[in-house]
């Protein structure tokens, strides 16, 4: 699904990535592990086409993308949920979602939108009793629904997250990632990027670990969960 090479990205002069190579296999879920400024975020916003300035071979189902528009990007089937949602807050639920199909709306297909629509009510019930709503004034985990949802209606093949548990109670966070592996099982391949980094061990086929820019470890989810450096230094272990 996706294949990255040598990829190194800058903010400026700052080098944030440093020849970072990685496999994102279809259908499964792969996450990326790491302290705080690590690269994570970045890795992301740079497959997505937010951040341009990158070196590097960024290969979606055999085509290079790294070179393409943002538009484009989402338009071969790759959405983001961003940290910390970005959501339009002044706009109502109903709008954020219908904004997340804006490729559909270009190509006037009203049918694929209201089925995909249909399928995001199933999965977040919450978010069709509050359509008309206003973004800003829903609760953390319900603007999360929120935020995937609207990346969902543009039907991705590749779903990135960024941070999705961020801020959020521990309920909502069970609920989210619950959210995640039904994605998965029902034939999602998911980039993940989780703070916990011991529940996106456990939901993962395959993890890496980034350090200062870098790929330091790399290996199946259950394997790494149970590494002691791993588990010393980002899972609390002694």
């Amino acid at each position: 699904m996706l294949e990255i090479r040598d990829l190194s990205a800058f903010y400026g002069n700052i080098q944030a990535l440093r020849e970072v190579s990685l496999r994102v296999p279809d259908t499964q879920i792969v996450s990326i592990v790491g302290a705080n400024g690590a690269g994570k975020s970045t890795l992301l916003k740079s497959i997505a086409g937010v951040l341009p300035s990158k070196t590097g071979s960024i290969s979606h189902e055999g085509v290079e993308i790294s070179s393409l528009a943002q538009k484009a990007i989402v338009e071969r089937g790759i959405s983001l949920v961003p940290e910390g949602r970005q959501l339009f807050t002044q706009l109502s639920v109903l709008d954020n979602l219908h904004l997340g199909a804006y490729s559909y709306y270009r190509r006037k297909n009203k049918k694929l939108i209201s089925d995909t629509l249909e399928e995001v009510y199933a999965m977040f019930p919450r978010l069709q009793e509050r359509l008309s709503q206003t973004a800003g004034t829903l609760s953390g985990g319900e603007q999360q629904m929120l935020s995937i949802g609207r990346a969902l209606m543009g039907r991705p093949r590749l779903l990135m997250l960024d941070e999705p548990s961020l801020g959020l109670a521990p309920l909502v966070v069970e609920e989210i990632l619950n959210t995640i592996a039904t994605l998965n099982q029902t034939g999602a391949t998911i980039l993940l990027v989780e703070q916990n980094a011991g529940e996106a061990l456990q939901l993962s086929h395959y993890a890496y670990v980034l350090e200062t820019g870098r790929v330091v470890h790399e290996g199946e989810g259950e394997t790494l969960l149970h590494d002691p450096a791993i588990e010393k230094a980002y899972l609390g272990g002694a």
